[in-house]
Formats: C-alpha cells, structure tokens, sequence
C-alpha cells in the first residue's frame, strides 16, 4: 500500500530552470467506510462515510471515525473489521473498509445529522449545530489542575518533526501525535487530511485500549479546529496543542468543556486560549 508516489518535477530558481528530477508526493485516495449492524437474522449494510486519505492504517482511521462520531462506544463492539470487495468489479479493494458491529449494539445514524462525504481538507462538514455534538455522549474530562510542564511542550514541535516519516518525503502530510504528560510519544499517524491524522491516532489508541487518554497531550502540525476538539473531546484528551492557531468555534468548545488549548507552539512560545490551570510554569530567577 504506497503512501507517496513518484513524480518528476523541475526546479526553478530566479531566472533558471533545472534539469527534470525525481521527486515524491503523498498519496491520495478515496476510501469508503461500510458499516455492517442488526441482530444475526436481520443484518443491515450502510455506506456512512467516503473521505480523501492517505492509504495505510486505514482500519485505525475507520474505527476512529466511528468512535468520534459517537456511533461506537468502544472496541469491545466491534465484531470484525476487513477489507471489502467493489461489487461493480468483484474484488477485493483497499479503498473499502466493512466494519461489522456486534449484533447486539444499537445504531441510530439519524443522531448525527452530518453530511458523510469528506475531503482531506476540510474534514466532516454539515453539522446541523453545535449542539448536536452533545447527542454523541461527550465524557467529562478530568479536572483543570497541574498536569504538564511548560518546557515538555515546548519540546513538542521537534519530537514530531523527527517522528514524521513521510513529511520528509513529500512535505506534504498533516500528523496528529500523542505523548503522555513527560513528553514521550506514544503514538503518531500521518494523513493528507488533519481529521483523517486524528482518527487514524485515536482509532490505533482504541484498538490498544488507551481511550479514554485522561492523562495525555494532543499534538497537531496545523491548526485547531472545531472538528478536532470534539475529536478530542470524544477520546477523553484534555489538553490539545497545535503548531497553529485554533478557530474561535474551537475555543468556544475548549472553554465549554474545560480542555486546555494551546496555539502557535514553536521556538519556545505558545497561546494558552483555555484551560490555564493545567499548564505548569517554572519562573527562572533572573541574575543581575
């Protein structure tokens, strides 16, 4: 499963022009999340999601969006996860993904009132309001205190570049990382799309039984938005950092729900917009 492709590019610099040169580019393709439910005599089949992505870890990026969309409480309800076959060739495609659930977990699709289709871009749109998050059963996250250092997040930023392996390839990738309160990483998935980035690393969390991540740092390469927060939110993550800055809607939910959100975190400075409490600063005596 290729996650760059090759390419070849000329380079223009001022008023001259390269010979022709290899190069790489990330991949992206379409894929189709097929959910499977109901009781063994009576099972239903729905497409409910077709997103733009980077192909690999594409049974992480199925779970995590079942999970974040409330439509999945956890792995124990999942019956099997695979590979479908395209009924239009009769073959087995890595751009399918069936996820059957067990039969006796409820589905009521009409909760989320989302339009499914997704670019890697700009992640799920059409919510019909903010409040129809709620109906998802967001959790509470655990109490705004002391919990990470200043300095581990500063420290951030490096740790993720050095950890993007595709990024180096192709400069063209989002990631989204978790690493515990000391600063050391846990997980990262790269994705074309930020929300993909985001499912992909809390699907491969839920399939490792780490959700809910009370006691870790969400780190992204772009910016916040409102989609990720309730991502988060979903996952249990109670501090989100970015090396961008995050929507005022993103804000306004951080606020809502006691989630720390720190922006523009790079060359040792970052925004705290929520969740002050939970950052901890150690004042250097200055010498005279």
């Amino acid at each position: 499963m290729q996650r760059v492709a090759p390419i070849t590019i000329q380079k223009v610099r001022q008023t001259a022009i390269d010979n022709p040169q290899p190069d790489l580019l990330a991949v992206e393709e379409p894929m189709e999340i097929r959910l499977g439910y109901g009781e063994a005599t009576d099972r239903q089949q729905r497409s409910i999601s077709v997103t733009m992505r980077t192909p690999g870890h594409d049974f992480e990026l199925a779970l995590g969006f079942l999970f974040t969309e409330g439509i999945i409480q956890s792995r124990q309800q999942i019956h099997s996860i695979r590979y479908c076959t395209d009924l239009g060739r009769q073959e087995a495609t890595n751009n399918i993904v069936r996820v059957e659930l067990a039969p006796d977990v409820a589905v009521d699709l009409r909760s989320s009132e989302r339009n499914f289709y997704t670019t890697s871009s700009c992640g799920v749109c059409g919510k019909a309001s903010i409040d129809a998050v709620w109906n998802t059963g967001c959790p509470i996250l655990p109490p705004a205190e002391a919990f990470v250092d200043a300095d581990v997040i500063h420290a951030l930023p490096q740790k993720l570049r050095a950890a993007q392996a595709v990024f180096e390839h192709t400069g063209g990738l989002h990631a989204a990382a978790i690493f515990d309160q000391n600063g050391t990483l846990l997980l990262l998935r790269e994705d074309v799309g930020r929300h993909n980035a985001l499912d992909k690393v809390i699907g491969a969390a839920l399939q490792q039984g780490l959700v809910p991540l009370h006691n870790s740092v969400l780190f992204l390469s772009g910016r916040i938005s409102f989609e990720l927060v309730q991502k988060a939110l979903m996952a249990g993550i109670p501090l989100v950092a970015a090396v961008g800055a995050p929507s005022s809607l993103a804000v306004q939910m951080g606020q809502d729900v006691g989630m720390t959100l720190l922006g523009f975190v790079r060359n040792n400075t970052f925004n705290i917009y929520s969740g002050a409490d939970r950052i901890v600063i150690r004042e250097v005596a200055l010498t005279t």
